[in-house]
């Protein structure tokens, strides 16, 4: 499958995370069938952010044994993205980048998992990815991990080109209900569908690979009940930018917006980023790229892991770093930075002109309030779409004209309740970043959010 053609598969998957799938769940019970289509959202209080905290003492971790033949380690993996950044210029036409001229580059990337399910039956609804049959293996944790330290001695990640997964956890067997020690079926017939959570930090999580630098950010991670917390840097590296309008596709962009001396970051100039989802999320039922053969009618890969008699398997939750920079609400469309840095337009250091600063960390709470359909810089000026490279357009055409993130059929928020539709900017970019869970590089899962949310 070429990649255009992958990504225009995974466009239409990504509608199984924001719609409710069909009733066929609600005459299953007889069988044991549980659907998580079936939850619905709960309106609640946005979490406050907490104050400041000190370095987290989380758990000792041990890493996982290996399970042998028939088996599975399960690893966590940010891809080589989480690892290497997005430079710019790319290094090679193709690779991805950040449209808008931004490197970016990860510090740290954390997230806590918990809870992961092995369940029979993982097409027992093929039209419904949320239904699986009753669950017959499960690891709790919660775990602590960093998606953007490396190490040597990481399994390779399944997406190649330098990618790394740390494993945390492993099963040799069956183990749920309590008392269940049955082997996994290994005859290549019976996949096992999986599932993940992605959970709040807490001083309960396993340190899985965070260094002192890391549980400092973990700690208040903690304090603000963030789910993921990407902390980096970009840095404007654009040249020969234009903000294309619908009658001038190569049209200049505004120097009184973006010029010197105009409060815009210049070439050189970099903006930290601290940036925390309050996004607890199941990922259920997931589509695994190592599966051979057709998938059902509506998915890209078969659902499911499918044990091995010769050696042990590996499950990789993979975590997309793009998702929360998306333009769109489809998936794999491109990724843009300057609706972050419009939060400290005119707030650049002092210092010699033309000398390259630092601007001050851009959070995420900073973006609440701020208008998707029509963004705006900190200064009031309406932000064009801004390209300094060709973008993807394997998904959508380039987006001209003024600023507006393409939501599709989630509905913007008709007032303050959360569950009813998008909010704002914030809400937008949470709504993208809830569904980054993966399994084994590009499989997709369906998405149960456990925050206020539209489904």
């Amino acid at each position: 499958m070429t990649d255009a053609a992958k990504k225009t598969a995974r466009r239409a998957g990504l509608l199984l995370a924001a719609v409710l799938a069909s009733a066929a769940c609600s005459n299953k019970q007889s069988l044991n069938v549980t659907c998580g289509s079936d939850l619905t959202c709960a309106p609640a209080a946005d979490p406050p952010a907490g104050a400041s905290s000190g370095p987290a003492a989380l758990a000792p971790f041990a890493p996982p044994a290996d399970p042998g033949p028939g088996g599975v380690t399960f690893a966590a993996s940010g891809e080589v993205l989480a690892l290497a950044g997005y430079p710019f210029p790319p290094a090679s036409p193709g690779d991805p980048a950040f449209a808008d001229g931004w490197s970016v580059q990860f510090t740290r990337l954390l997230v806590t998992l918990d809870d992961l399910t092995l369940s029979n039956g993982p097409n027992v609804s093929p039209g419904d990815q949320s239904c699986t049959e009753p669950v017959v293996a499960k690891v709790s944790g919660p775990w602590a991990i960093d998606l953007a330290h490396a190490d040597p001695r990481y399994l390779p990640g399944k997406g190649g080109g330098g990618e790394q997964a740390v494993p945390f956890a492993a099963l040799s067997h069956q183990n749920y209900p309590p008392g269940n020690d049955a082997a996994f079926d290994t005859g290549g017939a019976t996949p096992y569908a999986f599932g993940f959570d992605v959970v709040p930090a807490t001083t309960a999580a396993m340190n899985v690979n965070l260094d002192a630098a890391a549980l400092g950010d973990y700690g208040q991670m903690i304090a603000d009940g963030c789910t993921v917390l990407y902390v980096g840097t970009a840095t404007f590296a654009g040249t020969r930018c234009t903000c294309p309008t619908a009658g001038d596709p190569g049209a200049p962009c505004d120097p009184d917006v973006y010029g010197p001396g105009k409060g815009w970051p210049q070439a050189g100039d970099a903006v930290p980023f601290h940036l925390c989802f309050r996004a607890p999320v199941s990922y259920l039922n997931c589509q695994n790229p190592d599966n051979t053969g057709a998938p059902l009618a509506g998915d890209e890969f078969q659902r499911g892991i499918t044990f091995q008699a010769s050696a042990p398997v590996v499950a990789q939750v993979t975590i997309h770093t793009d998702h929360p920079f998306w333009d769109s609400v489809l998936h794999d469309t491109p990724v843009h930075f300057d609706q972050l840095a419009a939060r400290v337009a005119g707030m650049r250091p002092a210092g010699p002109a033309g000398t390259p600063v630092t601007y001050p960390t851009v959070t995420l709470e900073m973006t609440r309030g701020v208008d998707y359909r029509r963004v705006k810089d900190a200064l009031g000026n309406v932000l064009p779409w801004r390209y300094c490279a060709p973008p993807d357009t394997s998904v959508h055409a380039p987006f001209v004209g003024a600023m507006a993130f393409d939501a599709e059929s989630v509905a913007p928020a008709p007032g303050t309740d959360a569950c009813q539709g998008l909010r704002d900017y914030y809400d937008f970019a949470t709504y993208d970043q809830s569904t980054q869970g993966h399994l084994d590089s590009d499989g997709l899962c369906y998405v149960v959010r456990h925050y206020p949310s539209p489904r």
